[in-house]
């Protein structure tokens, strides 16, 4: 088993609450993946950056996490994305609207059978198959 990473991972270590030993005391030797969706919402955060240094800062992170080896969005995530969302909506009686970048990032991690890697548990409570690993 592989982890997929949560934007907020990336970001905790673009801003140095995290290290990247941190990350590695939960990933060990296993290969860490990256999804279109981290790229997006990272970007959004660079185009979004007001000050010139945070811009680049970001953009550094951008940089480097792109070098990581990136999962496809396919056909077969947009299966297990609707079947989330439909029980998100119809069982646990949440909108899932609202979580549409984490349940994409959900739907990628149970294509592929990784751990999500997040310090946003909450967010990703109540979806089946799913193995979420927390980082405190």
């Amino acid at each position: 088993m592989g982890f997929l990473i949560d934007t907020c991972i990336w970001i905790d270590v673009e801003q140095g609450r995290l290290g990247a030993g941190d990350v590695a005391s939960f990933t060990g030797d296993k290969p860490v993946w990256l999804s279109p969706v981290t790229l997006a919402e990272l970007k959004f955060g660079i185009e979004m950056a007001k000050d010139a240094d945070v811009r680049q800062r970001r953009l550094a992170t951008f940089r480097r996490m792109a070098r990581k080896p990136l999962l496809v969005i396919d056909a077969t995530t947009g299966e297990v994305f609707g079947e989330i969302a439909a029980y998100i909506a119809g069982k646990v009686g949440r909108s899932p609207r609202t979580r549409v970048q984490d349940l994409w990032l959900a739907a990628q991690a149970i294509q592929h059978g990784l751990g999500l890697l997040t310090r946003n548990e909450k967010d990703f409570e109540g979806i089946p198959g799913l193995e979420v690993v927390g980082v405190r």
